[in-house]
């Protein structure tokens, strides 16, 4: 290629490369985690070259190219003639600015692409196979439709256990590990679906201030109101650079940080993108999800929630069982320390849906208020108390009680606080929170007892009202199961802070509030933890 080649001019072929001149042009689509070009119907190289709608570009420029799936337009305004767009975050990856001359041509399939269909005839897959898959994945050379049919073909039963052992080594190759040089680093993770489930945002400061290592790297919400990071960044930056966040956890001894920036488990935040849409969220891909990231995190122990509950991810306790060994099988092969814990997942735990509703609830049990939920003091009690007991200087059934004595004692929030100003702090009030200023209020229909409370419907009531990106807004509990209630007792209220919002949860509320009404003899039976 010489200076004088024009844009908008076929190249000769190199490497089996054809490639030709464009100018690049940044088109503000979020995509949301795939590369997406735009190419002019009109272009001559559109023409020439013989590009269709959804067929992968390779794009080239300044010694670096990306792969991305091909976008056709008519509207000048959009992308021009002579211009090449990229979505936001394509255009992110080229690292050059708009207007730079880039080459495009059209791109080969994905090395992996062979095992790819392998698996969607049934054959099992070994670990060179899932490293491969995986690695393109990561890489953003699988279109949306490619991931779409790799998240298919693993769903529920397609992988057996080995196989997800092997999708979670492959996950961990192509991520950042951190290291801490300690023999003990300990986790809690929950498998999710629970609204208001924040016990992380207790149990890492009451760890930490038993002296334990505890570098909680969590997720956004993905189909929830609000994730542990959505809510610590009520409080705090949780987008912390490695080095960052490394330095808090040795000086701290623990962090509350939105692991994205750590780049732990890249394959698995773009696999994230397609499985939301689809509502999958199979048990071999959740497995490898999770302890992926644990152990890229470091972590040598681990304190896993599975939750069960009839609106629950986990339905059943046969169910529970299956997942558990699943989760034990493969952390024994990575040499995890896995304790896992099968909770009552059958309501809320907490009173508030919502980054703000919850990050008030975390606040008023770190300071003993007697306005805090007690359901989400015990619990994060009971699973604090499981991890100081992998001290091996804490004797077995002892972990509770020193648990609660540093909450009790203030040192849980002296500790919370000292993370809140190390990560960033951000005015927050949990007496005051600001929830958002436009409610309605839902009251019971009869009188009666509550005995029933549909975590998917209240979550999604949340999330229209515009949790987990509003956050001052959701869902603020007034009863429980087990609570008697009068006629047109007040069960919820729902805040957002735009009108919209507000209609799209009003008209979800109409369909179903969410609630059961009953008779006493209607409760279902106490859950047992274990």
């Amino acid at each position: 290629m010489t200076s004088e080649t024009p844009v908008n001019a076929p190249l000769p072929n190199n490497g089996g490369f054809n490639a030709a001149r464009l100018a690049l042009r940044r088109v503000l689509i979020d995509t949301y985690h795939e590369n997406v070009a735009y190419m002019h119907r009109d272009c001559d190289i559109y023409r020439a070259e013989g590009f269709k709608a959804l067929s992968k570009v390779e794009v080239h420029a300044n010694g670096h190219s990306i792969l991305a799936t091909l976008n056709v337009v008519d509207d000048q305004a959009i992308v021009a003639c002579g211009e090449l767009g990229l979505s936001k975050a394509a255009f992110a990856q080229m690292g050059v600015e708009n207007g730079h001359t880039v080459t495009v041509g059209q791109a080969e399939p994905p090395e992996s692409i062979g095992a790819l269909h392998r698996k969607l005839g049934g054959e099992r897959l070994n670990l060179e196979d899932f490293r491969a898959i995986v690695q393109d994945i990561a890489e953003h050379h699988y279109s949306k439709i490619e991931l779409t049919a790799f998240v298919v073909a693993t769903n529920r039963d397609e992988l057996d256990r080995e196989e997800v052992y092997f999708l979670t080594e492959a996950m961990i190759d192509v991520g950042h590990h951190l290291t801490w040089h300690e023999t003990l680093v300990v986790d809690k993770h929950c498998i999710g679906g629970i609204p208001g489930n924040r016990t992380s945002m207790l149990i890492v400061p009451i760890v930490a201030a038993h002296g334990m290592l505890c570098p909680k790297t969590s997720s956004r919400a993905i189909t929830s109101p609000a994730g542990t990071a959505d809510t610590m960044e009520v409080l705090a930056k949780v987008e912390l650079p490695v080095e960052e966040l490394e330095e808090i956890v040795r000086k701290h001894r623990g962090c509350l940080a939105w692991g994205g920036t750590a780049n732990l488990s890249p394959a698995d935040d773009v696999l994230i993108s397609v499985e939301r849409p689809l509502a999958l969220d199979s048990p071999g891909q959740m497995v490898a999800s999770i302890l992926s990231k644990k152990i890229s995190a470091g972590s040598s122990h681990l304190v896993l929630d599975i939750p069960i509950g009839p609106t629950a991810k986990v339905r059943s306790m046969p169910e529970a069982q299956r997942l558990r060994r699943l989760f034990e099988y493969v952390a024994r092969r990575m040499k995890l320390s896995l304790d896992v814990v099968i909770t009552d997942g059958r309501q809320p735990i907490g009173f508030g849906i919502g980054p703000v509703l919850e990050a008030r609830d975390v606040m008023r049990v770190l300071e003993n208020d007697p306005r805090a939920p007690i359901d989400l003091r015990q619990k994060a009690l009971r699973l604090a108390g499981r991890l100081i007991e992998c001290d091996p200087d804490v004797r077995g059934g002892d972990g509770f009680g020193i648990a609660r004595d540093i909450l009790d004692s203030g040192r849980a929030l002296s500790k919370m606080n000292d993370i809140i100003a190390a990560q960033g702090s951000k005015s927050f009030d949990h007496n005051q929170p600001g929830l958002g200023t436009l409610t309605f209020e839902v009251h019971a229909p009869e009188a009666g007892v509550v005995i029933g409370i549909d975590n998917l419907q209240l979550a999604r009531i949340a999330g229209l009202a515009g949790a987990p990106k509003v956050k001052k807004a959701g869902v603020d509990l007034m009863c429980k199961l087990g609570d008697e209630v009068q006629a047109n007792a007040l069960l919820y209220r729902v805040h957002a802070s735009f009108v919209a919002d507000l209609e799209f949860a009003r008209q979800a509320c109409k369909k179903s509030i969410g609630y059961t009404i009953g008779k006493i003899g209607d409760m279902p039976h106490a859950f047992v933890e274990f």
